[in-house]
């Protein structure tokens, strides 16, 4: 992990561009860090590689091929919400508390629903397209 200041600085905040090229770096330190460290977003990564291989394959409309790669980017964005969960649970202490249990089954949750609303896009554009209704 990488070192942080002792003292927010409320005052100094970065802003325009520098605000722009600041927060891009921070996030792709996050993925670097989620890429090396969590197996479910290394799974989700194979997921939307996957994904990305089928849509530029499959011969189906521009807003089908939209609605299923946003439905696997949601997916990935609540396995990086539950991580930022799990992380800051961590952080505050890592004794068995109810509470803290309870923060990572609710992003736990989070990420099983992305998940199911990720298989019913994937499931209602595949039975629209073999035209079963």
């Amino acid at each position: 992990m990488r070192e942080f200041p002792m003292q927010f600085d409320n005052v100094n905040k970065p802003s325009g561009i520098n605000r722009v090229f600041l927060a891009f770096k921070n996030s792709q330190r996050a993925f670097k860090w989620l890429a090396k460290n969590e197996a479910a977003f290394k799974q989700e990564l194979l997921l939307l590689a996957l994904s990305l291989t089928i849509i530029s394959i499959w011969q189906i409309g521009i807003y089908e091929k939209v609605m299923l790669l946003i439905s696997v980017l949601f997916v990935i964005f609540a396995e990086i919400v539950n991580t930022a969960i799990e992380a800051t649970i961590d952080r505050v202490g890592l004794e068995i508390h109810p509470l803290s249990g309870l923060a990572k089954d609710l992003g736990s949750a989070a990420v099983l629903i992305a998940l199911l609303i990720c298989s019913v896009v994937w499931v209602a554009v595949f039975i629209n397209y073999i035209g079963y209704f």
